[in-house]
């Protein structure tokens, strides 16, 4: 445990409790939906306490213990969940804790803001029970609840007949009783500035509240209007996400900054991005009085070359080492050779690594150490230092040496021997390695790190012969770079398809358009997905779409939830996958668009934040019950990115956010409220 998580375990010891096993998600109600229960207006408590009592603590212990014990909350072992309110971090106020009493317990006098002001919720392991101890102005309440998984069911289902005029009441009960605080109206800006439902003309209006908006692609007007605006931030987010930003347009951004440093980062962002620049704003950057805005001018690919040249030539040493990678082809041998007796050693050093790329590089000039070991791996090497390197250089040198594509094969073969696991690894990958020689190198492959597609075998994609003698590497990273390609001939693809390397299938089903449909059902058995490619294999054209039903009942979770891309599914299987055991499960019914309202409604309280805030966002998520989550700080933002706020809605709670004072510029600080739910 750390930060707030040690804190809130010391206080749990000073109350005599026990923690048993370690923080995290419980399959039963969310601490968040407990204290809303609570403190809910017409709550009423089954015993209070007066707060002038001398042996408040003590009563308020008894009671609650009495409590717990009748409702269950105290069965089996006597292991329950508990929830306490006050400035704890996040992770800890979104979970349970599961504790025990000890001997010396005492909840009272501990849980809570102050001492003798106990704020704490506990609940029975099946989730069934909860018995909550909350201060009132004179009396402290002890709030006993059964049969809750009973409760929210009638109340989800209650949700789910909503008639449009309940609809109606409850949009008009969003704006009625106390103002929107500060920081309930900054968590709308943020929701409605994410919302793709939301009018773009309501969203543009958020910008200064939020600026999510610039992030997605916006009409040339309101570009040019956002390139214009006084606050630097926006500014600088349009120049950075906006797609299609004109010439024209970064000549007026460019121009128009005076702060070196915003210069700066324009020419950063520009360089990066490989933006199209008029001729006037190239010299403007490559002549600017700021030596880091002409280092960057310098890395953009589209300098023309007279600037590029003068840049190589510049007083300040910093600009010269940017320049010189790019200018290097375009400058004469006068330049150069400049550049290769510079007095700053790391232009010197680009330069002899450039200059060797064309020229041998000798022993004698590479013991000079202007160069680092990384040179050995793509300059030209004479025979003599290359030799040398190969049997007395060190690790870092005979790796790189390793990776040289211009190595004679006897050194190759010797460094293929070599007693470093790393450096024969490296040789093993080599492109001008017969299979027969590759098969030959001992190699200590770890089927679980990450490793980098081949290049060599990446650009023979194409060649379906050099696929055919390539799939039957005995390498496993050869077999995974074939298995990249986007088409293969028909056996390469049943070969890999059959690969003990389970990641080349994976690839194969990642990046192949041939990947078979069997092999891609074994593949979303085991994985979820990458970053890159996060639907495959489930998008792929030849993933199974039809007789998936049969998967309704498989003990998998991922086979489950396949049920519901059959197209004879329907909205009954919908609703009873969203009961699934399965998180995942439940998580891939939540975004089906015919899940029931009133699952919808009871997934809002789901265990899992990630499926609550799915079921939050659903187009058929209850309004009384979307109208609730927005009163509350703590899911207003994602409440006010759901589908289903009517666009009149949206546009009184702008309103009501322009309305508010303002936040400053960029994006709105989230912070929490500490209190455990809505204020009775």
């Amino acid at each position: 445990m750390t930060g707030g998580r040690d804190e809130f375990a010391v206080l749990l010891r000073r109350a005599g409790l026990e923690i048993v096993g370690d923080w995290r998600v419980e399959e039963v109600l969310p601490p968040r939906s407990a204290w809303r229960r609570v403190i809910a207006f017409g709550t009423e408590p089954a015993v209070s306490v007066r707060s002038e009592r001398s042996d408040l603590a003590d009563e308020v212990d008894r009671q609650w213990h009495r409590l717990a014990s009748e409702a269950g909350v105290l069965a089996g072992d006597g292991t329950f969940l508990i929830s306490v309110a006050g400035n704890w971090t996040h992770a800890v106020s979104e979970f349970w804790t599961r504790v025990r009493l000890t001997d010396s317990w005492r909840l009272a006098a501990v849980l809570g803001e102050r001492p003798g002001q106990p704020e704490f919720v506990t609940l029975s392991m099946d989730g069934g029970a909860l018995v909550a101890a909350t201060t009132e102005e004179y009396d402290v309440w002890l709030i006993a609840e059964n049969r809750l998984k009973e409760r929210q069911e009638d109340e989800a289902r209650a949700a789910g007949r909503e008639t449009p005029q309940e609809r109606a009441d409850a949009w008009a009960s969003l704006f009625a009783g106390p103002a929107p605080t500060e920081k309930l109206l900054a968590a709308w800006a943020r929701g409605l500035a994410r919302n793709r439902a939301a009018p773009l003309d309501l969203r543009v209006r958020l910008m200064e509240k939020d600026p999510y908006v610039l992030y997605s692609p916006l009409p040339a007007d309101v570009v040019d209007a956002v390139l214009a605006h006084p606050d630097w931030k926006l500014r600088e987010l349009a120049a950075e996400f906006q797609p299609d930003v004109t010439p024209d347009q970064w000549a007026r951004l460019i121009r128009g900054e005076h702060d070196e440093r915003h210069r700066w980062i324009l020419a950063m962002v520009a360089a990066d991005r490989r933006a199209e620049l008029t001729e006037d704003s190239y010299r403007e950057l490559a002549t600017d009085p700021s030596a880091r805005v002409r280092a960057e001018a310098a890395r953009h690919r589209n300098l023309p070359p007279s600037l590029l040249v003068a840049l190589a030539a510049d007083p300040e040493a910093t600009v010269r080492a940017a320049a010189c990678p790019s200018a290097w082809p375009h400058l004469d041998a006068a330049g150069r050779t400049a550049l290769l007796g510079d007095p700053a050693g790391e232009v010197r050093a680009q330069a002899r690594l450039l200059h060797h790329r064309e020229h041998p590089l000798p022993r004698a000039v590479y013991e000079a150490r202007d160069l680092e070991p990384d040179a050995l791996e793509s300059c030209r090497l004479e025979r003599e230092l290359a030799a040398h390197l190969a049997r007395h250089g060190g690790r870092s040198e005979r790796l790189a040496l390793a990776r040289n594509p211009r190595l004679d094969p006897d050194l190759v073969a010797l460094l293929g021997d070599d007693p470093d696991d790393g450096v024969r690894f490296a040789v093993s990958t080599r492109a001008d390695l017969t299979e027969t020689q590759r098969e030959g190198i001992r190699i200590d492959f770890d089927p679980g790190v990450h490793y980098h597609t081949l290049d060599w075998v990446e650009a023979l994609h194409h060649d379906d012969e050099a696929m055919r003698r390539l799939s039957a590497s005995a390498h496993p990273l050869v077999r995974r770079s074939v298995a990249r390609a986007r088409r293969l001939p028909a056996d390469v693809v049943a070969r890999l398809a059959r690969d003990d390397d389970r990641v080349v299938q994976l690839f194969l089903a990642e990046c192949c358009d041939d990947a078979p449909a069997d092999m891609l059902l074994r593949v979303w058995q085991w994985w979820t997905g990458s970053l890159t490619v996060p639907d495959r294999p489930r998008s792929h054209p030849h993933f199974p779409r039809s007789d998936l039903l049969r998967y309704v009942d498989d003990p998998n979770p991922r086979m489950r939830r396949l049920a519901l891309d059959d197209p004879d599914s329907t909205p009954d299987v919908v609703e009873r996958l969203s009961r699934d055991p399965s998180a995942e499960v439940r998580c891939r019914a939540v975004y089906d668009p015919r899940l029931p309202p009133a699952a919808a409604a009871r997934l809002t309280e789901d265990a899992h934040e990630h499926i609550r805030n799915a079921a939050t966002v659903h187009p058929r998520l209850p309004a009384r019950v979307l109208a609730r989550l927005l009163r509350d700080t703590r899911t207003a933002d994602t409440a006010a990115e759901s589908r289903a706020l009517p666009v009149e809605v949206m546009r009184r709670m702008v309103e009501h956010v322009e309305g508010a004072p303002p936040t400053g510029p960029g994006r709105v600080s989230g912070a929490c409220s500490s209190a455990p739910g809505e204020v009775r």
